[in-house]
Formats: structure tokens, sequence, C-alpha cells
């Protein structure tokens, strides 16, 4: 007999992260929502409330800035997203959410809340209150000095 190798944690997590995706992907598409890419709503997501240039998505996403303005040109021609001048610096543009985004942008965070709550019915609340502590937590660089 043998026994399947222990998958690493990144692989657990990248997992975790598509059930999300495939979850709110679907709830969207039944909501008659027009269909999204997730580097769509990875980039969605990853939208400060006042805009985000696109140097800084691209950073916080792990991508291009080309693979962002992809997105970015898409979302905007779909009505979702917007650039505007950013105030604190006369060269860069910051990428926002439009009305049409902010109300797609909430209903999506309903959806996510349904199926943390559905998540939390499979696993138990203690689970899901022990996974989201150990995903809040600071955990600081990966090479630096641990507590004493």
């Amino acid at each position: 007999m043998t026994s399947e190798p222990r998958r690493d944690l990144p692989q657990l997590l990248g997992e975790a992260r598509r059930w999300f995706e495939d979850g709110l992907l679907a709830t969207l598409r039944a909501q008659g929502e027009a269909p999204i890419t997730p580097t769509q709503m990875q980039l969605f997501a990853m939208l400060d409330a006042d805009g985000t240039t696109v140097a800084e998505l691209a950073r916080r996403m792990g991508v291009t800035r080309q693979t962002v303005h992809q997105a970015v040109w898409a979302l905007i021609e779909d009505g979702f997203l917007e650039q505007v001048p950013d105030p604190a610096s006369a060269r860069q543009r910051l990428v926002r959410r439009t009305v049409r985004g902010r109300r797609a942008h909430e209903r999506a965070r309903r959806a996510l809340d349904g199926l943390e709550a559905r998540l939390g019915e499979r696993i138990g609340e203690e689970a899901l209150g022990a996974l989201r502590a150990a995903l809040e937590a600071p955990w600081g660089g990966p090479f630096d000095q641990g507590p004493s």
C-alpha cells in the first residue's frame, strides 16, 4: 500500500484560492454577471478604495505590468474600472472602480461571505476561525528572525 505524498502548503493554499475563485465565478455567473477571468478578479480585489497604480497592482499580484494593463483595459471596456490622474504624482494614473464596478465588488463581497460561511459549515467554525487567525497573523519576511 502506497501513501500519497504530503502536499506542500503553497499547493494547498493555491487549491483553497481556486475553491473560492471557482465558487465566486459560479455565483456571479448564476446572478447574470458578465464573465471575468481569474486575473481580472484578482486585480479587482487588489484595488484600494481610492485607486491604485498599475505598477502597484503588478507588484501586489506578482505579475508583469503588461498583464495588469491587459486586465485593466478589458475591465475599463466593460465599464467596471476607470483611470484617473494620481493627485500624488503628475506622471501616474490611478485605476479605480466605477459606480458599476463598486456595485459588482459589493456583490462579489457578499458571495465570498457566503462561500466562507459554507466553508465553516464543512470544516467547522473553530477550524475556520483558526485558519483565518493564522492567515491574518503577521508572518514577517521568509528569512526574518523569528520571535526569541
